[in-house]
């Protein structure tokens, strides 16, 4: 497969040289590198999975939207994987597992899931479907954060855990059980992006006026805030509703809506949001991308008061091109990002492909 380029007409008119310099607030000119896709479906791994009380395939199906960390020079994936490929979209159960690569590029699996339903008491929340869509994030403490969806098969529910080593992870439950009365609970939420910020070459969580920042939701992009984590309040509006902070933009690539990609970053320009953006098909889509197809944007927030947009890069800086990228699962297209590291002086960027494997884009100095 031939080494891809990512191109963009924003690039065609800005220096691309990304948010390292200061010169511009996007971060731009990234590669899609022939080692493309970096992790697949196996059918080899087996798992006894707890619930079902026999040896299941989970990653028969798909392995695709995974999170990305930095740990002893080591880039660590926690992905998403499906085990039961006879099933629609929706209808199968979702683990997460955990990937090493000393490159980047290519990628060695833990034999076992390091997420998964089990007879606990977020049983209830995440079975049958499972923890789907990680983002994680590293602690001031050095200890990561995960933010996943628990998916029941009725209701997706932000849920959070705790792990000192990305290995061994505790489970705290849905995000919003508490805020406002549990006024959340049971409303769709999912994807949510944790402010960080770049010390010594690693995104570790930042706060704001002593709280975490989390940007979140899959229609459009609301704010919640936290002091530990993994108890989060969202942002209301004066009539009690949620703050849509980003929202989608007719006749453009994210006519359909915004969800948030891999954790925001804190920088000299602002707070800068990578986000999926998902065409409409029909009225109202736009024609810089497929129709129901989804694309890589970018939105700039006020650092002081995070839920107030400072602009927004009008195209789509990755987008599917690569045949794997518009073929299984989600044949409209799909180069759904998750997962951001900066990796021996690189920006590197994880993202699923039509919700079957895992790609990735380089952004080199």
């Amino acid at each position: 497969m031939e080494r891809a380029r990512i191109i963009g007409t924003a690039c065609l008119f800005l220096a691309c040289l990304g948010i390292a310099n200061g010169q511009n607030p996007w971060l731009l000119g990234f590669d899609k590198p022939a080692e493309n896709p970096v992790l697949q479906a196996d059918p080899s791994p087996r798992f006894l999975c707890p619930l079902k009380g026999h040896e299941v395939q989970w990653q028969l199906a798909d392995v695709f939207n995974p999170a990305a960390v930095v740990r002893n020079d080591t880039v660590f994936l926690l992905f998403r994987a499906e085990d039961n490929p006879g099933a629609g979209i929706g209808g199968r159960t979702s683990r997460i597992g955990l990937a090493w690569s000393t490159d980047g590029l290519h990628f060695s699996k833990y034999p076992e899931p390091v997420l998964y339903p089990e007879q606990d008491a977020f049983r209830k929340w995440e079975d049958p479907g499972g923890v789907e869509d990680p983002r994680v994030v590293e602690l001031e403490d050095g200890s990561f954060l995960m933010l996943y969806t628990a998916w029941n098969q009725e209701t997706a529910r932000l849920s959070a855990a705790t792990s000192p080593d990305l290995r061994h992870w505790t489970k705290h439950g849905p995000v919003f059980e508490t805020a406002h009365n549990g006024i959340f609970l049971n409303t769709w939420s999912k994807s949510g992006s944790v402010l960080t910020e770049l010390k010594d070459g690693r995104l570790v969580a930042r706060k704001v006026d002593g709280k975490y920042v989390m940007y979140w939701g899959e229609l459009f992009v609301n704010v919640a805030y936290s002091e530990n984590g993994t108890d989060w309040g969202p942002s209301l509006d004066g009539q009690g509703e949620l703050v849509q902070s980003l929202r989608p933009t007719p006749e453009d690539f994210d006519s359909h809506l915004t969800e948030p990609g891999p954790p925001a970053l804190f920088t000299e320009n602002g707070i800068l949001l990578l986000y999926n953006g998902k065409n409409l098909s029909g009225e109202g889509a736009g024609n810089q991308t497929p129709e129901s197809s989804y694309c890589g944007g970018q939105a700039l927030f006020d650092p002081a008061h995070p839920e107030i947009l400072l602009s927004r890069l009008d195209t789509p800086f990755i987008c599917p091109s690569l045949p794997h990228e518009r073929s299984g699962q989600y044949q409209a297209g799909t180069t759904f990002i998750e997962g951001l590291v900066y990796y021996k002086n690189a920006w590197f960027l994880y993202y699923g492909t039509a919700d079957s494997m895992v790609g990735v884009a380089v952004r080199r100095p």
